[in-house]
């Protein structure tokens, strides 16, 4: 994978190069916020990691600004930063992932994989999703409930996504997590139902038909009722 590094501690940049040698990666570097910024508008690159305190400009501002133009490459946000609201802000950036440090390798390698896998399904799933009136088309990123058009983030798409594909199944919050923001970390954040909630507000609440339930105890389930 070519990957695209920003971060301005030089103990995290070797740890990372030393750590992802040998495993068919191409890691270019940028030291600041507005380096990186550059470098990610002039290159193709398959993985960008992004440190959220950044000189110049930080890493959310970055993951913003990428995301005005390119909305399909990943973007792994990497900080020390690991409060619930603090991710919540990254993924409301239309970050992909979010990691804390310090970090192990192996999660980040993990990680890593897992954004690479899923960028070979989306090129093998079925092109279409449709539940009711809510229909996915997953080429074009577009989502549509009755016919209009609804707007969500990317990380309101991987969710919405994940239901629909494992629609009529129960899905707890640790397998949401698991899938769709890949992190294995305090399971008390409630990041899972505020996304839950967004989703509810553009997909269900402007239609009298609800098609996302919650299961008591259990998690969530998409389903047509009738």
């Amino acid at each position: 994978m070519e990957i695209l590094l920003v971060e301005d501690e030089p103990s995290v940049i070797s740890l990372i190069e030393r750590g992802l040698k040998g495993e068919n990666h191409s890691i270019s570097v940028a030291m600041d916020g507005f380096t990186g910024l550059k470098m990610a508008g002039l290159n193709q690159y398959d993985l960008i990691i992004l440190d959220v305190m950044l000189p110049g400009m930080n890493g959310l501002e970055i993951c913003r600004n990428i995301r005005k133009t390119n909305k399909d490459v990943p973007i792994l946000i990497l900080s020390a930063l690991n409060q619930t609201e603090d991710i919540v802000e990254a993924f409301n950036r239309d970050a992909d992932d979010y990691l804390t440090k310090p970090f192990k390798l192996d999660e980040l390698r993990a990680r890593i994989n897992r954004q690479s896998r899923k960028a070979r399904q989306q090129t093998t799933t079925s092109n279409t999703i449709t539940i009711d009136n809510l229909v996915m088309d997953r080429d074009s990123k577009n989502v549509q409930r009755g016919g209009k058009s609804v707007i969500l983030t990317a990380t309101e798409y991987r969710l919405l996504e994940y239901l629909m594909v494992n629609k009529n199944k129960i899905l707890s919050r640790v397998d949401i997590l698991e899938e769709v923001w890949g992190m294995d970390f305090n399971m008390s954040t409630n990041v899972v139902d505020v996304y839950v909630n967004y989703l509810r507000k553009k997909i269900d609440h402007p239609t009298e038909k609800k098609l996302i339930h919650t299961v008591i105890g259990m998690g969530y389930i998409l389903r047509n009722e009738n």
